[in-house]
């Protein structure tokens, strides 16, 4: 499937981009780092430089950055953008190694 520009909803930043990929073929609503129609959010953009191009389309992000509460200039730039902001965290069930 391919995202439409005009039913644009969410996007996934690199920190869960397996899922962005998984989500933007499935679906015309979602987009993530390195897709073409939000070409200011290359791979290996910085926070602070993808949250306003995110922010002006009015998008919801999809993230998983365990780190994003030790980072308060970044939860500032979130709520100043006015960014809904979904986390996804939690343990991998299963580790490297295990059956």
């Amino acid at each position: 499937m391919t995202a439409d520009r005009d039913q644009l909803r969410f996007y996934v930043d690199e920190s869960a981009l397996g899922l962005g990929k998984t989500l933007a073929a499935a679906r015309k609503d979602t987009i993530h780092v390195g897709h073409k129609l939000i070409p200011e959010c290359a791979v290996g953009v910085l926070d602070p430089d993808w949250i306003p191009a995110v922010a002006a389309r009015d998008l919801i992000v999809i993230a998983r950055d365990k780190r994003i509460r030790s980072k308060p200039q970044e939860l500032e730039q979130f709520r100043a953008a006015g960014l809904r902001v979904f986390g996804i965290g939690g343990k991998r069930i299963c580790r490297r190694g295990a059956g």
